[in-house]
């Protein structure tokens, strides 16, 4: 006779996987969400009386700011706006959420006008002249919310199945 053997199988599903991205996911954009006020205030490292700044990155210029202190206010404060407007739209699951676009599209424009050292005014940059930097990020933001999107009502689905087991158990427990 025939020893039945056990193999052993793998139990680990593709919602696994997914739900362990998506927690991984979840985690990274808690951090920088968190570092965002510490964001802010990296300005206060740079001189403050300088044109120049040599950092472990590469040597930053201040461009057509007073100091490279100002010109790295200016940057972050745009990052930021651009990065949790961004977060914002990717996240949101509500109907209305393309008119996140008005704003990060703003932002967008104004940071490229920082970005742009020969701008004398920053806000007066021609908005026509960002165009082709702010409309591939757009599409590639909507390109993304999609691809999030479509895993929306096998979330919801699975949320619902969960609270219904919760109530279950602690129906039982009462």
């Amino acid at each position: 006779m025939m020893s039945n053997k056990l193999t052993k199988t793998n139990t680990k599903s593709h919602r696994t996987d997914n739900r362990e991205t998506q927690i991984l996911i979840g985690v990274l954009l808690s951090l920088l969400l968190v570092a965002t006020p510490f964001l802010f205030y990296i300005y206060k490292f740079a001189p403050a009386d300088s044109q120049k700044w040599n950092t472990v990155f590469g040597q930053i210029h201040s461009g057509g700011f007073g100091s490279v202190q100002i010109y790295m206010h200016a940057l972050f404060t745009k990052i930021i706006f651009v990065v949790l407007t961004g977060i914002w739209f990717l996240t949101s699951q509500n109907w209305w959420k393309y008119a996140i676009l008005v704003p990060f599209t703003l932002f967008l424009f104004q940071l490229s006008g920082v970005v742009n050292y020969k701008l004398k005014y920053i806000d007066e940059f021609d908005f026509w002249y960002s165009l082709p930097v702010i409309i591939p990020i757009l599409f590639f933001l909507i390109y993304i919310s999609s691809i999030i999107g479509k895993n929306h009502p096998e979330n919801l689905r699975l949320k619902q199945d969960v609270d219904l087991e919760i109530r279950k158990i602690l129906s039982d427990e009462l």
